[in-house]
């Protein structure tokens, strides 16, 4: 786990808030869950035999002796406030927003708490319900401000495909079976699907080999997947057919995918999403969302030399000489503030010296200053801070002339007024 501070949090808060806006304009509605849930409800709709439940949740007994666990991913906790708060016939538009936490080693761009940004359509299976997503998953990356990014799309076909995809795959890995890697034997029994997911060299060369899982499927979910295909041609949106590709989550059905960034190595993985069926709280939910990591996603955009991150800009710095002068310039912030004007004052007595060293290292662009002097005159000093020009205002008047000089359209301070 790891601390966010200084320009690091300025990124992931621009990040942030230029998500929120791309959700806004999709006609999202935004849902907070709770970092804890109850066990059964990861096991229940990711599978028992994923390698999230199996290896990598963390789970805990609360003192009743009731089996909890921080969230490892965010849909399952979105399903249960579906199933639990909305009516079943209503079509829904979320997004979310938090950290996750996987007990497994940390590597570059995930550890053991890591943070993701999600989006989940509550609909029936329609491909251009799955198209708007990955739509709206691409206009995430770019209102990022991330370009090289590649999409890769496949299809899980629908829930009657499964055991013939299950069965046509174990038929053809039967006679590799030796030389596949102990944990892809063991999937080979549990879930041979994540064997296609495998990362060893060994495993890849067999993987290879097998022929697409479109081949098993019914021609229902081959025209699906086409469909999907066609619109996103009509939005514009590159990507690539990924005949392995299957992601690592059970309740997946029909359009699945992932994005991925070549500055980020082997494990180049900047989100993924697809559609699903859960059963949950008595229902069956349907749906198509997406995640993406927030770790990831700061690392490509770094290494495209786009990760600026979102400044704390300070425009008005208050100085004072003297306590009486800093009790009335800590009133004068909170008219500042209130105007919508970014302010700050010292935190402690300092000399005048001291306060416009500071003044300069924030940033601001401008200075007020006063002491026992500009008190009795009921004026305030204003000082340029780039070029050290200073001029005397009428405290009633301060409001305004600050506006006017910070305004982009404003000249310099001989003619701002």
């Amino acid at each position: 786990m790891q601390d966010l501070a200084g320009p690091e949090a300025g990124l992931w808060r621009r990040i942030e808030r230029s998500f929120v806006e791309v959700c806004r304009r999709y006609g999202l509605e935004e849902v907070r869950t709770p970092v804890i849930e109850y066990r059964d409800l990861f096991c229940h709709s990711l599978g028992e035999s994923t390698e999230v439940v199996q290896k990598e949740m963390y789970s805990f007994p609360d003192a009743a002796g009731r089996q909890l666990a921080l969230r490892p991913e965010g849909t399952a906790g979105v399903l249960r406030y579906v199933a639990e708060s909305r009516p079943a016939t209503e079509d829904l538009r979320l997004f979310y927003y938090g950290p996750m936490f996987r007990r497994e080693r940390p590597q570059a761009g995930r550890r053991r708490q890591f943070h993701q940004l999600g989006v989940e359509l509550i609909c029936a299976a329609d491909p251009v319900a799955d198209a708007e997503c990955v739509a709206l998953q691409v206009d995430t990356l770019r209102a990022a401000g991330l370009s090289n990014f590649v999409l890769r799309i496949n299809t899980r076909g629908d829930i009657g495909d499964m055991n013939r995809v299950t069965e046509g795959l174990r038929q053809e890995l039967r006679p590799f079976l030796s030389e596949l890697c102990p944990d892809c034997r063991r999937r080979y029994e549990t879930n041979v699907l994540r064997i296609l997911d495998c990362k060893r060299d060994g495993c890849r060369r067999i993987v290879g080999q097998l022929p697409d899982l479109s081949t098993y499927m019914s021609g229902a979910s081959r025209s699906y997947i086409e469909q999907v295909y066609t619109v996103l041609g009509r939005l514009g949106i590159a990507f690539h057919v990924e005949p392995r590709l299957v992601r690592g989550l059970d309740y997946y059905v029909h359009t699945i995918w992932e994005v991925t960034h070549p500055g980020l190595g082997a494990q180049d993985a900047v989100s993924g999403g697809g559609r699903y069926v859960v059963q949950m709280g008595g229902r069956r939910i349907e749906g198509v969302g997406f995640a993406v990591g927030m770790e990831r996603l700061v690392i490509a955009l770094q290494r495209e030399g786009s990760g600026m991150p979102e400044r704390t800009e300070i425009q008005v710095w208050l100085a004072a000489v003297g306590e009486e002068a800093r009790a009335a310039n800590l009133q004068l912030a909170g008219q500042l503030r209130a105007a919508g004007i970014a302010c700050s004052v010292p935190l402690r007595f300092q000399s005048l010296k001291a306060q416009m060293r500071a003044a300069a290292k924030s940033g601001a662009k401008l200075a007020l200053i006063r002491g026992d002097e500009e008190l009795q005159r009921g004026t305030i000093r204003l000082r340029e801070l780039d070029s050290g020009r200073e001029r005397e205002v009428p405290g009633g008047r301060i409001l305004e002339t600050v506006r006017e000089v910070l305004a982009p359209e404003a000249g310099t301070l001989d003619n701002a007024d």
